[in-house]
């Protein structure tokens, strides 16, 4: 088990694996520490995914497989924090693919994962010595759905 004090666990229907290969594969700096398989005669088929220990650029993370009964809300969500437009693009599309994609950065991925695909400038912008210019930014970023650097500068 990780060494960090606190450390974010995410529960799945059934397909934890899935995420997690997922969410390591299109998270820079991400890896599976560790992936633990239910035994033969285990309430799970033997070799299903009981837990998996992972990063998520150095983050850590558990997932486990908890059945139908577990699911997510929008009320908790992974913010990732993107220096360029094209992070922003390939993250939206790999995410929001089987998900449904929501305004203002947010998406929900296929498993019903709540995520904020941000423009790391997005806090300069919305606190910038010029109020005018924070609320046309504000404004604009009401009006996507995927955020677009260039056009909240522009704002």
């Amino acid at each position: 088990m990780s060494a960090n004090k606190i450390v974010t666990f995410l529960t799945f229907n059934d397909r934890a694996e899935e995420a997690v290969n997922l969410y390591t594969s299109i998270i820079h700096n991400s890896k599976i520490v560790s992936m633990n398989r239910y035994p033969e005669g285990g309430p799970a088929p033997a070799g299903s995914v009981m837990s998996a220990e992972f990063e998520l650029e150095g983050q850590p993370f558990v997932a486990l497989d908890g059945g139908p009964s577990f699911t997510f809300s929008q009320g908790t969500s992974l913010l990732v924090n993107c220096d360029t437009q094209e992070e922003i693009d390939e993250l939206w599309e790999r995410l929001s693919d089987g998900g449904e994609e929501g305004p203002c950065g947010w998406l929900t991925d296929r498993f019903g994962l709540s995520w904020q695909i941000v423009p790391r400038v997005l806090g300069q912008l919305l606190s910038g010595p010029d109020p005018a210019k924070a609320q046309r930014v504000m404004q604009a970023m009401l009006q996507m759905s995927k955020l677009e650097i260039k056009k909240l500068q522009d704002a």
